[in-house]
Protein backbone atom coordinates (compact mmCIF):
# COMPACT_ATOMS: atom_id res chain seq x y z
CA UNK A 1 0.00 0.00 0.00
CA UNK A 2 1.73 3.64 -1.00
CA UNK A 3 1.80 5.74 1.81
CA UNK A 4 -0.88 8.49 0.46
CA UNK A 5 -3.33 5.41 1.01
CA UNK A 6 -2.06 4.56 4.12
CA UNK A 7 -2.51 7.76 5.59
CA UNK A 8 -5.89 7.90 4.08
CA UNK A 9 -7.55 4.70 5.43
CA UNK A 10 -6.40 5.43 8.40
CA UNK A 11 -7.48 8.98 8.35
CA UNK A 12 -10.90 7.37 7.59
CA UNK A 13 -10.73 4.89 10.75
CA UNK A 14 -9.85 8.08 12.98
CA UNK A 15 -12.86 9.69 11.93
CA UNK A 16 -15.25 6.56 12.20
CA UNK A 17 -13.64 6.50 15.83
CA UNK A 18 -14.27 10.44 16.61
CA UNK A 19 -17.83 10.04 15.62
CA UNK A 20 -18.32 6.42 17.29
CA UNK A 21 -17.38 8.92 20.41
CA UNK A 22 -19.15 11.80 20.04
CA UNK A 23 -16.85 14.12 18.84
CA UNK A 24 -15.92 17.50 20.20
CA UNK A 25 -19.14 19.35 21.09
CA UNK A 26 -18.88 21.39 18.23
CA UNK A 27 -18.25 18.99 15.77
CA UNK A 28 -20.71 19.11 12.69
CA UNK A 29 -21.15 15.07 12.42
CA UNK A 30 -23.10 15.94 8.83
CA UNK A 31 -20.22 17.08 6.96
CA UNK A 32 -16.90 15.29 7.06
CA UNK A 33 -15.13 18.03 5.52
CA UNK A 34 -15.29 20.12 9.44
CA UNK A 35 -13.85 17.09 10.70
CA UNK A 36 -10.22 17.84 12.32
CA UNK A 37 -8.78 14.47 11.10
CA UNK A 38 -9.84 14.75 7.46
CA UNK A 39 -8.18 18.54 7.76
CA UNK A 40 -5.27 16.91 8.50
CA UNK A 41 -5.33 14.05 6.33
CA UNK A 42 -7.10 14.88 3.17
CA UNK A 43 -6.49 16.88 -0.22
CA UNK A 44 -2.82 18.15 1.23
CA UNK A 45 -1.34 19.96 -1.58
CA UNK A 46 2.03 18.23 -2.89
CA UNK A 47 4.33 20.52 -1.10
CA UNK A 48 2.50 19.33 2.35
CA UNK A 49 2.33 15.62 0.80
CA UNK A 50 5.60 15.38 0.37
CA UNK A 51 6.51 16.43 3.83
CA UNK A 52 3.75 13.90 4.98
CA UNK A 53 5.90 10.87 2.71
CA UNK A 54 9.16 12.02 4.32
CA UNK A 55 8.34 11.93 8.15
CA UNK A 56 5.94 8.37 7.35
CA UNK A 57 9.44 6.88 5.29
CA UNK A 58 10.90 7.17 8.67
CA UNK A 59 8.24 6.40 11.12
CA UNK A 60 6.50 3.63 9.26
CA UNK A 61 3.61 3.28 12.01
CA UNK A 62 1.34 0.72 11.70
CA UNK A 63 -2.29 1.86 11.05
CA UNK A 64 -3.30 1.33 14.51
CA UNK A 65 -0.43 3.97 15.61
CA UNK A 66 -1.61 6.17 13.40
CA UNK A 67 -5.35 6.08 13.73
CA UNK A 68 -4.51 6.89 18.00
CA UNK A 69 -2.32 9.20 16.78
CA UNK A 70 -3.98 11.06 14.36
CA UNK A 71 -7.59 11.05 16.93
CA UNK A 72 -5.10 12.34 19.73
CA UNK A 73 -3.81 15.44 17.62
CA UNK A 74 -7.09 16.50 16.85
CA UNK A 75 -8.83 16.23 20.47
CA UNK A 76 -5.68 18.18 21.90
CA UNK A 77 -4.69 21.20 22.39
CA UNK A 78 -1.56 21.66 20.42
CA UNK A 79 0.49 24.22 21.10
CA UNK A 80 4.34 25.06 19.74
CA UNK A 81 6.18 26.12 22.31
CA UNK A 82 7.99 28.53 19.93
CA UNK A 83 7.34 28.93 15.55
CA UNK A 84 5.99 30.78 13.19
CA UNK A 85 2.70 30.84 11.18
CA UNK A 86 2.84 29.65 8.20
CA UNK A 87 4.18 31.93 5.62
CA UNK A 88 3.39 33.89 2.32
CA UNK A 89 5.55 34.27 -0.53
CA UNK A 90 6.70 37.99 -1.36
CA UNK A 91 5.04 39.65 -4.57
CA UNK A 92 7.88 39.59 -6.70
CA UNK A 93 6.97 42.38 -9.35
CA UNK A 94 6.77 45.00 -5.86
CA UNK A 95 10.57 43.88 -4.58
CA UNK A 96 11.93 44.18 -7.67
CA UNK A 97 10.79 47.95 -8.39
CA UNK A 98 12.02 48.23 -4.85
CA UNK A 99 15.02 46.97 -5.59
CA UNK A 100 15.89 48.83 -9.09
CA UNK A 101 14.23 51.74 -6.91
CA UNK A 102 17.62 52.24 -4.77
CA UNK A 103 15.69 51.21 -1.59
CA UNK A 104 17.77 50.86 1.45
CA UNK A 105 18.47 47.39 2.87
CA UNK A 106 16.00 48.07 5.72
CA UNK A 107 13.65 49.05 3.41
CA UNK A 108 13.92 45.45 1.68
CA UNK A 109 13.93 44.13 4.84
CA UNK A 110 11.04 45.08 5.99
CA UNK A 111 9.21 45.09 3.04
CA UNK A 112 10.17 41.49 2.62
CA UNK A 113 9.17 41.01 6.22
CA UNK A 114 5.53 42.98 5.42
CA UNK A 115 4.78 40.52 2.72
CA UNK A 116 5.45 37.23 4.12
CA UNK A 117 4.08 38.11 7.67
CA UNK A 118 0.57 39.37 5.83
CA UNK A 119 0.15 38.88 2.44
CA UNK A 120 -2.25 36.36 2.97
CA UNK A 121 -4.37 38.50 4.56
CA UNK A 122 -5.39 40.25 1.13
CA UNK A 123 -4.04 38.02 -1.85
CA UNK A 124 -6.71 34.88 -2.13
CA UNK A 125 -3.73 32.66 -3.58
CA UNK A 126 -1.71 33.34 -0.26
CA UNK A 127 -4.79 32.65 2.23
CA UNK A 128 -5.36 29.61 0.65
CA UNK A 129 -1.95 28.52 1.61
CA UNK A 130 -2.06 29.98 4.73
CA UNK A 131 -5.43 27.69 5.34
CA UNK A 132 -4.17 24.90 4.23
CA UNK A 133 -0.71 24.52 5.99
CA UNK A 134 -2.70 25.58 9.61
CA UNK A 135 -5.20 22.98 9.24
CA UNK A 136 -3.15 20.32 7.64
CA UNK A 137 -1.12 20.87 10.53
CA UNK A 138 -3.44 20.78 13.71
CA UNK A 139 -1.83 23.45 15.92
CA UNK A 140 -3.84 25.20 17.73
CA UNK A 141 -2.21 27.61 18.94
CA UNK A 142 1.48 29.00 17.98
CA UNK A 143 4.33 30.62 20.67
CA UNK A 144 4.18 33.33 17.53
CA UNK A 145 8.27 35.01 16.80
CA UNK A 146 6.85 38.32 16.93
CA UNK A 147 10.02 40.52 17.56
CA UNK A 148 13.62 41.16 16.30
CA UNK A 149 16.48 39.63 17.77
CA UNK A 150 17.39 42.65 19.42
CA UNK A 151 16.17 45.34 22.18
CA UNK A 152 15.36 48.60 20.23
CA UNK A 153 11.59 48.64 20.94
CA UNK A 154 10.96 50.36 17.37
CA UNK A 155 12.60 47.47 16.02
CA UNK A 156 10.38 45.04 18.02
CA UNK A 157 7.35 46.48 17.58
CA UNK A 158 7.48 45.95 13.90
CA UNK A 159 5.97 42.38 14.12
CA UNK A 160 4.03 42.44 16.55
CA UNK A 161 2.41 45.19 14.72
CA UNK A 162 2.14 42.60 11.50
CA UNK A 163 0.90 39.52 13.49
CA UNK A 164 -1.51 41.82 15.42
CA UNK A 165 -3.19 43.24 11.79
CA UNK A 166 -3.35 39.82 10.57
CA UNK A 167 -5.40 38.73 13.42
CA UNK A 168 -7.23 41.44 13.85
CA UNK A 169 -8.88 40.90 10.01
CA UNK A 170 -8.79 37.23 10.17
CA UNK A 171 -10.02 36.36 13.41
CA UNK A 172 -12.71 34.05 12.46
CA UNK A 173 -9.65 32.16 11.62
CA UNK A 174 -6.56 32.91 13.56
CA UNK A 175 -6.62 35.12 16.87
CA UNK A 176 -4.34 37.21 18.70
CA UNK A 177 -4.49 35.50 22.55
CA UNK A 178 -3.61 37.54 25.36
CA UNK A 179 -4.45 34.91 28.07
CA UNK A 180 -4.25 31.25 28.02
CA UNK A 181 -7.98 30.57 28.56
CA UNK A 182 -8.19 32.19 24.73
CA UNK A 183 -6.08 29.30 23.38
CA UNK A 184 -8.82 27.48 25.05
CA UNK A 185 -11.88 28.76 23.55
CA UNK A 186 -10.09 28.78 20.42
CA UNK A 187 -9.58 25.02 20.11
CA UNK A 188 -13.18 24.53 21.16
CA UNK A 189 -14.41 26.56 18.22
CA UNK A 190 -12.40 25.15 15.96
CA UNK A 191 -10.27 27.85 15.02
CA UNK A 192 -6.40 28.88 15.76
CA UNK A 193 -4.31 31.38 17.69
CA UNK A 194 -0.96 33.24 18.11
CA UNK A 195 0.26 33.76 21.43
CA UNK A 196 3.24 36.46 21.06
CA UNK A 197 7.08 36.17 22.04
CA UNK A 198 9.34 39.47 21.44
CA UNK A 199 12.66 37.90 20.95
CA UNK A 200 14.36 40.93 23.41
CA UNK A 201 13.79 42.51 26.52
CA UNK A 202 12.41 45.93 25.02
CA UNK A 203 15.12 49.19 26.54
CA UNK A 204 15.35 52.37 26.05
CA UNK A 205 19.37 52.26 25.74
CA UNK A 206 19.60 55.35 27.42
CA UNK A 207 20.95 53.98 31.20
CA UNK A 208 19.67 56.58 33.47
CA UNK A 209 18.72 53.74 35.81
CA UNK A 210 17.46 50.48 36.29
CA UNK A 211 13.57 51.50 36.33
CA UNK A 212 14.19 53.83 32.80
CA UNK A 213 15.98 50.89 31.19
CA UNK A 214 12.70 48.32 31.64
CA UNK A 215 9.46 50.98 31.66
CA UNK A 216 8.65 49.21 28.02
CA UNK A 217 8.60 45.70 29.47
CA UNK A 218 5.21 46.56 30.92
CA UNK A 219 3.83 47.95 27.42
CA UNK A 220 5.03 45.31 25.79
CA UNK A 221 3.38 42.92 28.08
CA UNK A 222 0.01 45.30 27.27
CA UNK A 223 0.64 45.18 23.70
CA UNK A 224 0.00 40.82 24.05
CA UNK A 225 4.28 39.85 24.41
CA UNK A 226 3.89 37.24 27.04
CA UNK A 227 7.63 35.54 26.81
CA UNK A 228 10.93 37.31 25.60
CA UNK A 229 14.11 36.39 24.56
CA UNK A 230 16.85 37.25 27.32
CA UNK A 231 19.80 37.33 24.47
CA UNK A 232 20.54 36.04 21.05
CA UNK A 233 23.56 34.90 19.79
CA UNK A 234 25.28 38.12 21.37
CA UNK A 235 26.12 39.28 24.37
CA UNK A 236 24.18 42.37 25.67
CA UNK A 237 23.55 43.92 29.01
CA UNK A 238 21.24 41.16 30.46
CA UNK A 239 23.87 38.19 29.83
CA UNK A 240 26.03 36.66 27.24
CA UNK A 241 24.61 35.15 24.16
CA UNK A 242 25.20 31.02 23.09
CA UNK A 243 27.53 32.06 20.48
CA UNK A 244 29.96 33.92 22.82
CA UNK A 245 32.84 31.51 24.12
CA UNK A 246 32.87 33.65 27.23
CA UNK A 247 30.37 32.19 28.39
CA UNK A 248 30.07 34.54 31.29
CA UNK A 249 26.64 34.19 32.37
CA UNK A 250 23.83 36.61 33.73
CA UNK A 251 24.59 40.03 34.82
CA UNK A 252 23.91 41.91 37.54
CA UNK A 253 21.37 43.86 35.18
CA UNK A 254 19.97 40.92 34.19
CA UNK A 255 18.94 39.85 37.39
CA UNK A 256 16.81 42.68 37.77
CA UNK A 257 15.35 42.58 33.90
CA UNK A 258 14.10 39.12 35.55
CA UNK A 259 12.76 40.03 38.11
CA UNK A 260 10.52 42.67 36.15
CA UNK A 261 9.45 40.25 33.84
CA UNK A 262 8.75 38.27 37.23
CA UNK A 263 6.21 41.11 38.17
CA UNK A 264 5.19 41.72 35.10
CA UNK A 265 3.95 38.27 33.89
CA UNK A 266 6.55 37.69 30.80
CA UNK A 267 8.06 34.65 30.59
CA UNK A 268 12.12 34.71 30.50
CA UNK A 269 13.48 32.41 27.59
CA UNK A 270 16.95 31.27 27.72
CA UNK A 271 16.60 29.14 23.93
CA UNK A 272 19.24 31.72 22.82
CA UNK A 273 21.18 32.48 25.95
CA UNK A 274 24.71 30.77 26.98
CA UNK A 275 24.62 27.73 29.18
CA UNK A 276 25.95 29.91 32.06
CA UNK A 277 23.62 32.82 31.66
CA UNK A 278 20.71 30.32 30.74
CA UNK A 279 21.96 28.38 34.58
CA UNK A 280 21.60 31.60 36.58
CA UNK A 281 18.20 32.63 35.01
CA UNK A 282 16.47 29.82 35.86
CA UNK A 283 18.31 29.84 39.51
CA UNK A 284 16.76 33.79 40.15
CA UNK A 285 13.63 33.59 38.83
CA UNK A 286 10.68 33.76 40.76
CA UNK A 287 8.46 31.98 38.29
CA UNK A 288 9.30 29.55 35.04
CA UNK A 289 11.72 29.82 32.96
CA UNK A 290 12.30 28.35 29.49
CA UNK A 291 14.07 27.29 27.07
CA UNK A 292 11.51 27.42 24.23
CA UNK A 293 13.66 26.08 20.89
CA UNK A 294 16.35 23.96 22.17
CA UNK A 295 17.82 20.65 22.19
CA UNK A 296 19.62 17.66 24.58
CA UNK A 297 23.26 18.52 25.17
CA UNK A 298 23.77 15.24 25.94
CA UNK A 299 22.96 13.77 22.75
CA UNK A 300 25.05 16.81 20.74
CA UNK A 301 26.26 19.79 22.59
CA UNK A 302 25.66 22.51 20.10
CA UNK A 303 25.45 26.19 21.09
CA UNK A 304 21.95 26.44 20.88
CA UNK A 305 21.36 23.06 23.42
CA UNK A 306 21.09 22.97 26.89
CA UNK A 307 23.38 20.59 28.68
CA UNK A 308 21.79 18.49 31.94
CA UNK A 309 22.59 21.24 35.04
CA UNK A 310 20.94 23.69 32.77
CA UNK A 311 18.14 21.73 32.12
CA UNK A 312 17.73 20.80 35.23
CA UNK A 313 17.46 24.40 36.59
CA UNK A 314 14.94 24.80 34.00
CA UNK A 315 12.48 22.36 35.30
CA UNK A 316 13.18 23.40 39.11
CA UNK A 317 11.82 26.75 38.09
CA UNK A 318 8.83 24.69 36.97
CA UNK A 319 9.81 25.48 33.39
CA UNK A 320 10.08 23.62 30.17
CA UNK A 321 12.61 22.27 27.38
CA UNK A 322 11.20 22.89 24.31
CA UNK A 323 12.83 20.85 21.28
CA UNK A 324 13.45 22.23 17.96
CA UNK A 325 13.23 20.69 14.52
CA UNK A 326 16.27 21.86 12.93
CA UNK A 327 18.52 18.87 11.98
CA UNK A 328 21.92 20.73 12.57
CA UNK A 329 21.16 21.31 16.04
CA UNK A 330 19.32 17.35 16.61
CA UNK A 331 22.32 16.05 14.94
CA UNK A 332 22.07 11.90 14.82
CA UNK A 333 19.70 11.08 11.87
CA UNK A 334 18.92 14.58 11.83
CA UNK A 335 15.31 13.46 11.17
CA UNK A 336 11.57 12.64 12.81
CA UNK A 337 13.66 10.52 14.84
CA UNK A 338 15.99 12.47 16.30
CA UNK A 339 13.30 14.85 17.63
CA UNK A 340 11.56 11.86 19.16
CA UNK A 341 15.36 10.95 20.29
CA UNK A 342 15.57 14.46 22.45
CA UNK A 343 12.36 14.72 23.75
CA UNK A 344 12.56 11.26 25.14
CA UNK A 345 15.73 12.11 26.58
CA UNK A 346 13.98 14.88 28.42
CA UNK A 347 11.11 12.78 29.59
CA UNK A 348 13.35 10.17 30.55
CA UNK A 349 16.03 11.94 32.90
CA UNK A 350 13.76 14.86 33.68
CA UNK A 351 9.88 13.60 33.73
CA UNK A 352 6.77 14.15 31.04
CA UNK A 353 5.87 17.14 32.85
CA UNK A 354 9.03 19.74 31.39
CA UNK A 355 9.31 19.03 27.81
CA UNK A 356 7.52 20.46 24.78
CA UNK A 357 7.94 20.77 20.99
CA UNK A 358 9.18 24.38 19.56
CA UNK A 359 9.99 23.90 15.96
CA UNK A 360 11.62 27.04 15.12
CA UNK A 361 10.71 26.52 11.67
CA UNK A 362 7.69 27.38 9.37
CA UNK A 363 5.82 26.20 6.15
CA UNK A 364 6.70 28.84 3.29
CA UNK A 365 3.97 28.97 0.62
CA UNK A 366 4.35 27.08 -2.55
CA UNK A 367 4.21 30.16 -4.58
CA UNK A 368 7.66 31.09 -3.13
CA UNK A 369 10.31 30.22 -5.63
CA UNK A 370 8.07 31.30 -8.57
CA UNK A 371 8.00 34.89 -7.13
CA UNK A 372 11.43 35.28 -5.82
CA UNK A 373 12.61 34.51 -9.32
CA UNK A 374 11.51 37.89 -10.28
CA UNK A 375 14.36 39.75 -8.22
CA UNK A 376 17.09 41.08 -9.50
CA UNK A 377 20.26 39.61 -8.29
CA UNK A 378 22.38 42.03 -5.29
CA UNK A 379 25.45 42.45 -3.64
CA UNK A 380 26.74 40.26 -0.76
CA UNK A 381 25.79 41.77 2.34
CA UNK A 382 27.40 40.99 5.69
CA UNK A 383 26.82 38.91 8.69
CA UNK A 384 23.83 40.33 10.08
CA UNK A 385 25.39 41.84 13.74
CA UNK A 386 22.83 39.87 15.64
CA UNK A 387 24.26 36.29 14.85
CA UNK A 388 27.09 34.58 15.71
CA UNK A 389 27.30 30.69 14.41
CA UNK A 390 30.63 28.62 14.49
CA UNK A 391 31.58 26.49 11.64
CA UNK A 392 29.42 23.49 11.17
CA UNK A 393 29.74 20.78 8.72
CA UNK A 394 26.89 18.86 9.36
CA UNK A 395 25.03 17.93 6.18
CA UNK A 396 21.63 18.93 6.21
CA UNK A 397 19.57 16.65 3.44
CA UNK A 398 16.27 17.78 1.85
CA UNK A 399 14.69 14.30 3.51
CA UNK A 400 15.53 14.95 6.98
CA UNK A 401 14.40 18.46 6.77
CA UNK A 402 10.62 17.43 5.09
CA UNK A 403 10.53 14.74 7.47
CA UNK A 404 10.46 17.70 10.48
CA UNK A 405 7.73 20.07 8.49
CA UNK A 406 6.03 22.16 10.57
CA UNK A 407 2.86 20.72 8.45
CA UNK A 408 4.06 17.35 10.27
CA UNK A 409 2.94 18.26 13.82
CA UNK A 410 0.20 15.03 13.32
CA UNK A 411 2.84 12.80 12.75
CA UNK A 412 5.20 14.22 16.26
CA UNK A 413 2.26 12.90 17.75
CA UNK A 414 2.37 9.59 16.00
CA UNK A 415 5.86 9.08 16.90
CA UNK A 416 5.39 9.63 20.63
CA UNK A 417 2.37 7.31 20.38
CA UNK A 418 5.02 4.64 18.73
CA UNK A 419 7.81 6.07 21.88
CA UNK A 420 4.81 4.13 24.44
CA UNK A 421 3.81 7.34 25.76
CA UNK A 422 0.50 7.34 27.60
CA UNK A 423 -2.35 9.68 26.15
CA UNK A 424 -1.82 11.93 28.98
CA UNK A 425 1.51 12.33 28.48
CA UNK A 426 1.37 13.02 25.14
CA UNK A 427 -0.79 15.89 25.32
CA UNK A 428 1.39 17.45 28.10
CA UNK A 429 4.04 17.14 25.30
CA UNK A 430 2.40 18.37 22.71
CA UNK A 431 0.65 21.31 24.54
CA UNK A 432 -0.23 20.87 27.97
CA UNK A 433 2.94 21.69 29.28
CA UNK A 434 3.11 25.13 27.48
CA UNK A 435 -0.77 25.95 28.78
CA UNK A 436 0.29 25.30 32.37
CA UNK A 437 3.39 27.75 32.25
CA UNK A 438 1.73 30.37 30.42
CA UNK A 439 -0.94 30.07 32.94
CA UNK A 440 1.89 30.11 35.67
CA UNK A 441 3.80 33.55 34.13
CA UNK A 442 0.42 35.42 34.69
CA UNK A 443 -0.91 34.15 38.13
CA UNK A 444 -1.76 36.81 40.34
CA UNK A 445 -0.40 39.09 38.02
Amino acid sequence: MQRRSFLQSSAAMSIASVHACGGSPNAHHDDAAEDPVVRMTQNLNPQIQHARDAALSVLKPTAAELERGLRLHAESIVFDSYGFSPRAAIDGDVMAAAIEGGASEQELEDLQEDMTMTRYVTDPREQQEYRAAWNASGVTCIFQNAGQECQDPLRLIKRLARFTFATDVMKEFVSKAAVPADIEAAKVAGRHALYMTGNGVPLTQQWVSKEDELRYVKIFFQLGIRMMHLTYQRRNMIGDGCGETSNAGLSDFGRTAIAEMNKVGVIPDCAHSGWQTSLEAAKVSSRPVVASHSTCAAIHPHIRSKPDDVIRAIVDSGGYVGICCISKFLRGSGDIAALLDHIQYVTKHFGVDHVAIGTDVAYSSQNFREENRKLPKRSRAREPFRSLWPKDDFAETPAMTSSLGWTNWPLYTVGLVQRGYSDNDIRKIIGGNVMRVANAAIQDV
